[in-house]
């Protein structure tokens, strides 16, 4: 389907039952005529007269294919059901609204709420399997009020507009009870909120269902069981790194062992592990709270990130003094850590000495089983895949109501692992860059080769893939 563009204000002429009702879309609104999108197969005879007399305005209505015109209305309007209630996409006041929205958002399993202000109006957008989607529209003159609502809850100060706050929102969702993360941050038109919903169930965090092939889980297993080293996790932001090390860190929990880490921020709380949150302002750092860490005779230490030259020093020692130190840093691929850390001024036979595995990791979105739909591969999309591709038909996204008409339900990550052994550890002493055909001779799995085994299981789509190609 080609994109279509639909302005959010016309949207608030209809609720999400009347717009059902009538089965029409607004998309634009020109002085006194309201531009609408139909489908062909019903009849509008009677209704153009109803929602001229509504609106006050003339219909222009454009039809469209009957499936076409569902996926469109799926996305511009989510029925929410609250008992025999329909939740409208316009905030009209009142803390059953704010309630509502978090509910939907759990619902629909997203990580993130935005509300957002900009000029001539205002929204609200979930980020569900790593994309915005926009989710409703708020009255300009409600929107301050709903954000002074999301702060009170927060324990956040009303008064003070002007300088970015962080707050925590303890919900209870019919006696499943989670955090949401509040972060309100000043912008031209009004402050922008962003609330993450800590609602994982980390006890059920399990490394074998991550995403790892067989060979990697073993070789990541080998190395988190070393009494000391350092374990390194390189990723963007939101490729899945935190999810990695708690599931690595329940494995690791046991009585006889002392956990410590150090995060920004502590997303869920482990039973039987110590876990402290930083505080720059007060200077409890990563580099002090590791030194202070080494003082209190810790077994494995998690270290949030890696982020300067101090805390890649004192994480270096830390590992050198006979502790398993795990962290995660900011790097393109696995092998990139190396340079990364020489970059920070560390000497190559340190990281020799230390370094016990280095790896690299993504987050791909999975095509929604209920409407994913088959289709052969052409010869411009071989030669894109290249020799690897095997397979001779791909899967696409199609979008249906049970994925919110994106196409895609959940997500699952894939791996780069590279365990270091010694003649890697040599390469690394001599600073080598040139070490792909040692990476070849020991069959290390790419993310290109994940992400190609989940295309040619019809679990992704080639949109997916091509960024790993």
């Amino acid at each position: 389907m080609k994109e279509i563009v639909v302005a959010t204000e016309a949207l608030e002429v209809f609720t999400s039952r009347e717009a059902r009702e009538y089965r029409l879309i607004p998309f634009e609104v020109k002085g006194d005529e309201l531009y609408v999108y139909g489908e062909k197969e019903a009849d509008y005879e009677h209704t153009i007269t109803e929602v001229e007399v509504l609106t006050g305005r003339r219909l222009k209505v454009v039809l469209l294919p009957g499936e076409e015109f569902a996926r469109l209305l799926g996305r511009c309007y989510r029925q929410v059901q609250h008992g025999s209630k329909e939740m409208n996409t316009t905030f009209a006041g009142g803390k059953g609204f704010l309630h509502g929205l978090i509910e939907e958002a759990h619902r629909e399993h997203a990580s993130d709420i935005h509300l957002e202000s900009y000029e001539g109006r205002c929204r609200v957008r979930f980020r569900i399997d790593g994309k915005l989607l926009e989710r409703h529209v708020v009255e300009k003159g409600n929107y301050a009020a709903l954000v002074n609502q999301v702060k009170i809850l927060a324990n956040l100060d009303i008064s003070e507009k002007r300088l970015p706050q962080d707050g925590r929102i303890l919900h209870d969702s019919g006696g499943a009870r989670f955090d949401v993360r509040v972060s309100s941050l000043p912008t031209i038109h009004g402050e922008k909120v962003v609330m993450r919903l800590l609602t994982r169930q980390v006890e059920l965090l399990e490394l074998e269902n991550l995403g790892f092939s067989r060979e990697q889980l073993e070789a990541y297993l080998e190395a988190i069981r070393h009494p000391h080293g350092l374990v390194l996790i390189s990723g963007p932001t939101g490729s899945g790194k935190s999810t990695t090390l708690y599931a690595t860190l329940r494995l690791l929990n046991s009585i006889t062992s002392n956990i410590l880490t150090i995060e920004d921020p502590v997303e869920y709380t482990l039973e039987g592990i110590n876990q402290v949150q930083l505080k720059e302002e007060i200077g409890l750092t990563f580099t002090s709270a590791l030194r202070t860490f080494l003082r209190q005779d810790p077994d494995v230490i998690m270290l949030g990130e890696i982020r300067d030259a101090d805390t890649a020093q004192m994480a270096i020692r830390s590992s050198l003094t006979g502790h398993l130190i795990l962290s995660t840093i900011h790097t393109n691929s696995a092998w990139g850590s190396v340079s990364r850390l020489i970059d920070m001024g560390v000497h190559p036979y340190l990281i020799s000495d230390t370094l016990v595995l280095c790896m690299a990791q993504r987050l791909v979105r999975l095509l929604c089983p209920e409407c994913k739909q088959k289709v052969e591969a052409d010869e411009q999309t071989r030669r894109q895949l290249g020799k690897n591709f095997k397979g001779a038909n791909l899967h696409k996204a199609v979008g249906c109501e049970s994925c919110y008409y994106t196409g895609y339900s959940g997500r699952k990550a894939i791996y780069e692992v590279i365990p270091v052994d010694e003649e890697l550890a040599k390469a690394i002493r001599e600073a080598r860059s040139d070490v792909g055909h040692l990476l070849e001779e020991r069959h290390i799995r790419t993310l290109g080769d994940s992400a190609m085994e989940l295309l040619e299981e019809g679990k992704t789509s080639l949109e997916e893939v091509l960024p790993f190609i």
